[in-house]
């Protein structure tokens, strides 16, 4: 057992979710034909990696702004890792069902980036907040577990 009063990013379940997604879509990417190796398949390994990592940087940033700049990174890399995925769906390297199960996943995790940013907006002096987040523990209908109320 552990004192532990700090969280660490890998503590995060969404953190934890986008690195399993990228270590999916590496295997996914790799049965894509070689002239996509440096292509969309780099791009959708890098922007798939890149999610997770942009969380990683800034969890130990000791300004909440920055906390929420790396989660609005990690949203914005999420979403380019779905488009990169529908390209490869239009080229057909990936079948609609496949395509369908990936973009939901990684909604899951944008869905639970949005919260972790309401999260962290609430840890702001509400002058400076970039919208008036509601308190309440049921938003996106779980709590984020093992924040704790005083990071920041």
């Amino acid at each position: 057992m552990t004192d532990k009063t700090w969280l660490a990013v890998e503590d995060l379940e969404v953190y934890q979710k986008l690195c399993a997604l990228h270590l999916k879509v590496c295997e996914l990417s790799h049965q894509w034909p070689a002239e996509e190796r440096y292509e969309l398949g780099s791009q959708v390994r890098r922007s798939s990696n890149s999610s997770p990592a942009q969380l990683a940087e800034k969890n130990d940033d000791r300004h909440v702004r920055n906390k929420i700049e790396g989660v609005n990174r990690a949203r914005g890399e999420a979403a380019e890792t779905i488009h990169h995925l529908y390209m490869a769906t239009l080229k057909s390297y990936v079948s609609q069902e496949v395509f369908h199960d990936y973009r939901a996943r990684y909604q899951e995790c944008i869905r639970m980036l949005n919260g972790l940013e309401r999260t962290l907006e609430r840890k702001l002096p509400e002058e400076s907040r970039r919208w008036q987040a509601r308190e309440t523990s049921s938003d996106y209908g779980r709590s984020l577990r093992g924040w704790p109320e005083s990071a920041g």
